[in-house]
């Protein structure tokens, strides 16, 4: 099952615009909105709001266990 592709004939390839060299890739449509690359503003790290969460979830978890451990010792 070997089959032997070749490249088509460009001087009969209907979709080629004149003008463009048989070797060379014609230009595509474009195909990128306005919308498209890297915002304007690129921010780096953790907002405020859930480092103060986070922090304050670390902090009473060890205040938990510390007492649990007082209670314990106790």
């Amino acid at each position: 099952m070997s089959a032997q592709y070749s490249d088509p004939d460009p001087h009969r390839t209907p979709d080629i615009p004149p003008g463009v060299p048989p070797e060379e890739t014609p230009a595509g449509e474009g195909s990128t909105g306005a919308e498209t690359g890297p915002r304007d503003k690129q921010t780096r790290g953790w907002a405020t709001g859930p480092v103060v969460i986070l922090g304050i979830i670390v902090v009473l978890c060890a205040a938990f266990f510390i007492a649990y451990a007082v209670i314990v010792a106790l």
